[in-house]
């Protein structure tokens, strides 16, 4: 099913025709009367509105993640599969990936409800209008597309919140863990600084107080030899 889903995803022209091709189908089994041809041209001119949409989506998606295809197909698969990317390019492109989704999809409640209530309208008119088969048949594709539509829709919707919670926590931490290595270095900073201040001013007053001590000490001493000269030359003419 992997292999299936990256094939599809890598070529966007085989879902285009897979659609195109059940669309047929179910208003081939709907209506039996109409040829093969003109169901498929009506569901190909009621399809252009929604190809251009599903183009005009596909290409911000595959700017989000980078310009590549391949890089908007491994995006999916480790979105489906819940894996957090690890590296810092490849979580930039998920994070703006998932962001646009979740804004494509802000107002999908409402989406489902008016698509419901335009399904059940079609089913009414449908049922007033024609035989009880074309009714019944659809009745059930309704409730199974919109059964199908809000199954997919509320689980991708659980994927994108899920990988986005991660992504924001796995960010919140990193700049959490910088801040913490930013104040731990400027509190060294600061420490060694001070440390080194408290040593020169230490060095400083030793200084100064040794030249204190040896100052005082010599003055003295001179003070004693020049007094015990002068009487030894007082005494020598006596002799």
């Amino acid at each position: 099913m992997e292999r299936v889903n990256s094939f599809l995803g890598k070529h966007l022209w085989v879902q285009v025709v897979l659609s195109l091709l059940v669309a047929c189908v179910v208003a081939l089994l709907l209506s039996p009367r109409r040829s093969a041809a003109s169901t498929l041209l009506y569901v190909a001119f009621s399809s252009i509105g929604g190809i251009g949409v599903l183009l005009a989506v596909r290409r911000r998606e595959k700017r989000a993640a980078g310009g590549s295809v391949d890089g908007l197909v491994t995006l999916d698969r480790k979105l489906r599969r819940g894996e957090v990317p690890t590296a810092p390019e490849e979580r930039r492109a998920m994070r703006d990936l998932v962001e646009n989704r979740l804004h494509r999809g802000r107002h999908r409640v409402a989406a489902q409800i008016g698509l419901a209530v335009l399904s059940c309208a079609v089913v009414v008119a449908t049922a007033l209008t024609a035989n009880l088969p074309r009714t019944l048949g659809i009745a059930l594709f309704t409730g199974v597309f919109l059964g199908w539509l809000v199954l997919y829709g509320n689980r991708q919707y659980r994927r994108l919140r899920a990988m986005h919670a991660e992504l924001t926590a796995g960010a919140a931490g990193a700049a959490g863990a910088a801040g913490a290595a930013e104040a731990t270095g400027a509190a060294g900073a600061a420490e060694a600084t001070g440390a080194a201040g408290a040593t020169g001013a230490a060095g400083a007053a030793g200084a100064m107080g040794a030249a204190g001590s040896t100052g005082p000490a010599e003055v003295p001493r001179a003070t004693g030899e020049t007094a015990r000269d002068a009487r030894e030359t007082a005494r020598s003419p006596r002799r």
